[in-house]
């Protein structure tokens, strides 16, 4: 049977990740995914390939292959399953299956009471550096915040960051705020390099972004996911499924509702035009993790948001789409961190 392949990104001749290509080549996909998927298919079952696609890819650093499959087991029905294969520079996909797999087992599964879920990890393939889990139905949350249904869903996403907070996975990975505010200069001395006509305005806010990560007290830390903002939250129905643990570490719990809230207000200039028109999602969730986690988290979190448009400055100019949203998020962070500037500036 022929196995179609898509690949609209040309990922086979990436030379930094060569396994790329194995990943692709329809017979070698059926070879190590036929039989080696054991916590899918049991024992005795099968696994047949019937389609793959990349979906995902950042040159040099990731990949995101899906396999369509059928699935047979000598003691059910045949079931049709999509396969979501996570590939990453310098990583053989084990950690990323060992991590997804203890959140799993610490409660996140796909049918736990709270309705708090992780995907179901399915394997690792050594030949692939890949790990497998399945794919999830449903939608973002970036496309139901703004609905009648946003300031639940606010408060239940504020729920699900506290539980990841507190199940207890290991890692021996730490990130601090002085980790956050040296990647911020890094990046932005890329917006204005010096002499340019922003370089005045940029180098004032990285300066008051160090004045206010330095105000901020140590943390007790906890396991955080580190990259937690609406497209990693996927909503089916009353279920919600968190997606993408690559950058999970010990650090601030602040800092995952701190840089959620940015993406919202980045999202409420970028969509809406007003970075307040989801002003009321975002205190739901504030108030929700506040309500769960103590006050004390308040300044923290209220930070990490500033911090997190802050670096949104940096990240519009990588986008052509956004780059004419770069001057008004600039303003808007010179506002939140009360920086003055000459009108020549601009």
């Amino acid at each position: 049977m022929s196995i179609p392949v898509t690949d609209p990104f040309g990922v086979a001749g990436d030379r930094t990740m060569p396994t790329l290509e194995l990943a692709l080549d329809p017979s070698v996909a059926q070879q190590q995914l036929g039989r080696r998927l054991s916590r899918l298919a049991g024992r005795d079952g099968c696994v047949h390939v019937r389609a793959i696609r990349v979906t995902r890819y950042k040159p040099g650093r990731r990949c995101v292959i899906e396999y369509d499959v059928d699935v047979r087991r000598p003691d059910a029905e045949p079931e049709s399953v999509v396969l979501v294969g996570k590939v990453r520079v310098r990583r053989y996909g084990k950690s990323g299956y060992r991590l997804l797999d203890a959140f799993w087992h610490a409660g996140f599964q796909s049918d736990s009471a709270d309705g708090i879920s992780v995907p179901e990890p399915v394997g690792a393939v050594g030949a692939f550096r890949m790990w497998l889990q399945r794919k999830v139905p449903g939608r973002a949350a970036t496309d139901f915040l703004a609905a009648p249904e946003g300031l639940a869903l606010a408060r239940m996403i504020a729920e699900a960051a506290f539980k990841v907070h507190g199940a207890g996975i290991p890692t021996e990975r730490r990130h601090t705020m002085a980790d956050e505010l040296e990647i911020l200069r890094t990046h932005l001395s890329t917006v204005a390099p010096q002499g340019s006509r922003w370089a005045a305005r940029i180098a004032r806010l990285v300066d008051a972004a160090d004045r206010l990560g330095a105000a901020i007290p140590e943390p007790t830390p906890r396991g955080i996911h580190r990259d937690f903002y609406a497209d990693q939250v996927i909503v089916d129905g009353q279920r919600l499924f968190l997606l993408d643990f690559d950058l999970y570490c010990e650090g601030d719990p602040a800092l995952d509702i701190g840089n959620f809230l940015g993406h919202v207000t980045e999202q409420s200039l970028r969509t809406l035009g007003d970075p307040m028109a989801l002003a009321d999602r975002e205190a739901e969730l504030e108030e929700r993790f506040v309500e769960l986690a103590g006050t004390a988290t308040r300044r923290a979190i209220r930070a990490y948001a500033t911090l997190t448009l802050v670096r949104h400055v940096y990240l519009s100019t990588l986008f052509v789409e956004r780059r004419p949203l770069t001057q008004s998020l600039l303003e808007l962070c010179e506002e939140r961190l009360a920086v003055t500037r000459a009108r020549v500036s601009r």
